[in-house]
């Protein structure tokens, strides 16, 4: 598979610091066991010139075949952009998830991070950007969906009908609570756990068949420091054989620099910019897209 199999994700969280199961609504909490995350916004760092060093792995296989690959990932803070009026950051990932190099478009504001797309984008990706990634104030646990959406053009022809299939796709974002985890950078005691999950249904043209893929992604986040580790598996079932896919995507942070706010800007957020009032319908979220996935064919 290719293109937009390869090119899908539950949230853009993968192979950055700002980051990243079918949730449907809020989690019904009591007030006594919540927690409000305090400064929540120094978990996703995104000051210019930050930069993280990722290394990771790739396993896929249909059945029993099982392909690992290993993949290293450096992603960078490059500078502030404006889309659709909206001042947003730029990361640059070299080979987030094994994919190549990337560049990706966030806004982080006082009511929480929003993703606006990928260069290289996809034909999916384009009809469901911009949607939100987290909500501040971040409050643990909780969970919230990010989209639900019908009939989006899938992109491709997978049946060789010479039609492309129709999708229909969902995805949450759940903040599961806090976990001590350890990778090549470092030991983070009190890291914050967060699970996303998308469901996808395809509609095969040539026959009306519905085919169901699905795509988790876990992902820690250290305050500080940002993504520090994520486990992502994707499953999708066959199409024209009776071998589905499977694959799983790691990425363990090894080395990371942060560069300090300026006193100009230093605990400052700005206030949301209406995609919330304008977009409920689409956007009333919640990525962490997380900008690759469902790829059998991963590097």
């Amino acid at each position: 598979m290719t293109g937009e199999l390869r090119n899908v994700r539950v949230v853009a969280f993968a192979g950055i610091a700002l980051g990243w199961a079918v949730v449907h609504g809020l989690l019904i909490l009591s007030a006594s066991a919540a927690e409000i995350v305090q400064d929540a916004a120094a978990y996703f760092p995104d000051t210019v010139g930050s930069r993280w060093h990722y290394r990771g792995h790739v396993a896929t296989w249909p059945l029993q075949t099982v392909a690992k690959r290993q993949f290293v990932n450096v992603s960078t803070v490059r500078g502030s952009e404006e889309l659709k009026g909206v001042a947003v950051k730029v990361f640059h990932d070299t080979n987030a998830g094994n994919n190549g190099p990337s560049d990706s478009y966030y806004r982080r504001d006082a009511a929480g991070i929003v993703y606006y797309g990928s260069e290289p984008g996809t034909t999916i990706e384009k009809q469901l950007i911009p949607y939100q990634l987290l909500r501040f104030p971040l409050t643990i646990p909780s969970s919230f969906q990010q989209f639900d959406r019908k009939e989006l053009n899938f992109g491709e022809d997978l049946d060789s009908d010479g039609e492309h299939e129709r999708l229909d796709v969902q995805a949450s974002v759940n903040v599961i609570g806090r976990e001590a985890v350890t990778v090549p950078s470092g030991s983070y005691p009190a890291a914050i756990k967060i699970e996303a999950r998308m469901v996808m249904r395809i509609h095969l043209s040539h026959n009306s068949r519905i085919v169901v893929g699905t795509d988790t992604l876990t992902a820690w986040f250290a305050k500080g420091v940002g993504l520090v580790k994520y486990v992502e598996r994707q499953e999708l079932p066959p199409f024209k054989s009776d071998r589905g896919i499977a694959s799983e995507i790691l990425e363990e942070l090894e080395e990371v620099q942060i560069q300090p706010e300026t006193a100009l800007f230093r605990g400052r957020e700005s206030p949301s910019q209406g995609i919330f009032a304008d977009n409920t319908a689409d956007h009333e979220l919640a990525h962490i897209v997380l900008t690759s996935g469902f790829s059998p064919d991963t590097r």
